[in-house]
């Protein structure tokens, strides 16, 4: 009977009423339009991918191959599985406008165990994700840096590669160009080495500072930097398009098929914030019109965006020539245009700042969801007086990624980011399906076309990405099943001990009720 009883608790479920009844009560303020939205799914979106992961997806990595010139087809490839899930997400979304994504979705399809794994999945896309965004930032600082060696003094333009890295990529450099690590950076007792990515940091609290004084003003900011990223990235395809040269797009796959595929996955990260749009729900003036009109716009708009860079990009520089790091600011290099590679940086700057504002956000609204459903200690959930905004979250959502990023490795964390977003788009995929038939006459302002044929084929291309790409990303693959079993044993140990102790109180508080009305 115990047992049962446990069986029956983990696949506990919210209802869609019950939760929105609950976002009603939200002391969150509802600010945002769907040009507001826009700008988080562009500032989300545009960023990493054409400044950095890039470079990655064309020359292919240590544990994969690259795709050459093909890649706007793994472009179109990782849209597809967007596509399909972006649809999913549009049509809950707007049915259920509650703040908590793909954990809140799950929750009222699901049960409450799978609810719970999903919002822990889900930190792997936003807080682990920022870990990669966060080190790209610096990289581009220093770049920046580097245009003003005759007006800043050399101890500034060139500071300590200690102060710009962490002590795996320290241990890596010394170990590549055969130098003591002990020269190279300073260490604690002669036996802990001191390498912290400083500038990471120091941009982490800038923004996290921003987000508590307010939603609103947060999107003023990623307004300003999305406009000058666009400009910047529509200024490097008119400038780039009169240097191509259409020998640069032969061979056009050299890795074949395997090429494709790999870089479908790896460019798949440049694709990930578009949800963090549907963790805004409860800040939303219009959730059930904005939502899907701003999450398909945002997939779209970039997607055409990334393949114009893509040909651009890989027409005016040769294969073995694309640079990893910073491949647009090389590209304008590699034609004589250094001035414009300076704009680049700037550019970059300003896309990296609105990817971390974006996930940072997305981050504290789905820690906020899980907390007012008693899965994390209620004090987390506390709203700023002021500025209405869960402060809190926010500032332990901060430090986790500067702590992260002072051990972790930045290519491992941008896959593990991906497993985790292939895991939820799955779980939105299959979660439309099962509303489908548990409330078909529930309202829904947007549908899924061609249902259930399109969800399907969103588990399909996801599922099918996710699972070849672990044949060649082992460490990855390894660490992935390792997050969700620390996931899992938060849950025995907390969660699921909180959610029972909520239920008491809500049974005896009923009694209590009933008690009193009866006398």
């Amino acid at each position: 009977m115990e047992f049962k009883n446990v069986i029956n608790n983990l696949l506990t479920k919210r209802s869609a009423d019950d939760l929105i009844a609950t976002s009603k009560k939200s002391e969150l303020k509802k600010t945002l339009n769907v040009f507001d939205l826009i700008v988080i799914g562009m500032g989300a979106v545009v960023g990493t991918g054409i400044f950095t992961i890039i470079g990655s997806a064309i020359q292919g990595g240590p544990e994969g191959v690259g795709a050459g010139p093909a890649i706007i087809i793994s472009m179109v490839l990782a849209a597809i599985a967007c596509v399909f899930s972006a649809l999913c997400y549009s049509e809950i979304a707007a049915m259920i406008p509650v703040a908590g994504s793909a954990y809140t979705y799950t929750y009222a399809t699901m049960g409450e165990f799978m609810a719970w794994m999903v919002g822990w999945v889900l930190m792997l896309e936003y807080a682990i994700g920022n870990i990669t965004v966060a080190s790209a930032w610096t990289g581009y600082l220093v770049q920046f840096l580097k245009g003003f060696k005759h007006l800043l003094p050399d101890f500034i333009i060139n500071f300590p590669m200690w102060l710009r890295n962490d002590y795996r990529f320290m241990f890596s450099f010394c170990d590549k160009y055969g130098l003591d690590p002990h020269t190279q950076m300073p260490y604690l007792f002669d036996k802990i080495p001191v390498a912290i990515n400083l500038p990471a940091i120091f941009i982490v609290l800038i923004l996290t500072m921003l987000l508590i004084k307010g939603v609103k003003e947060s999107t003023r900011v990623a307004s300003i930097m999305v406009g000058i990223n666009m400009f910047m990235i529509l200024s490097f395809i008119c400038v780039g398009a009169f240097y191509v040269k259409p020998e640069n797009w032969t061979p056009f796959a050299p890795n074949g098929f395997e090429g494709i595929f790999m870089g479908a996955f790896i460019i798949f990260f440049a694709y990930i914030g578009f949800d963090a749009i549907s963790t805004t729900a409860e800040e939303t003036e219009n959730p059930q019109r904005d939502l899907p009109i701003a999450i398909i716009g945002t997939l779209v708009l970039c997607t055409i965006l990334y393949v114009l860079v893509a040909l651009v990009l890989t027409g005016t520089v040769p294969l073995n020539h694309i640079d990893t790091q910073a491949p647009i600011a090389h590209a304008m290099r590699m034609i004589n245009k250094n001035w414009f590679a300076g704009l680049i940086s700037i550019g970059a700057l300003c896309a990296l700042t609105s990817v971390l504002l974006i996930y940072q956000l997305g981050t504290t609204r789905i820690l906020y969801a899980m907390s007012r459903d008693r899965f994390l200690p209620k004090s987390l959930r506390l709203i700023h007086r002021k500025y209405r905004t869960p402060h809190v979250l926010t500032w332990i959502s901060g430090i986790v990624v500067i702590i992260c990023s002072l051990f972790m490795d930045l290519s491992i964390s941008a896959e593990l980011c991906n497993f985790g977003t292939f895991t939820s788009f799955i779980i939105i995929c299959i979660a439309v399906l099962i509303l489908r038939k548990t409330e078909p006459d529930r309202p829904r302002p947007f549908k899924v076309p061609f249902t259930p044929l399109f969800p399907i084929l969103g588990i399909l291309t996801c599922g099918g990405l996710m699972i070849y790409s672990m044949k060649f990303l082992t460490t990855s693959s390894l660490y992935f099943p390792l997050w969700l079993v620390m996931g899992l044993l938060i849950y025995v140990t907390y969660g699921y001990h909180q959610k029972r102790l909520e239920e008491k109180i809500r049974l005896s508080r009923s009694a209590r009720t009933k008690t009193i009305s009866r006398l």
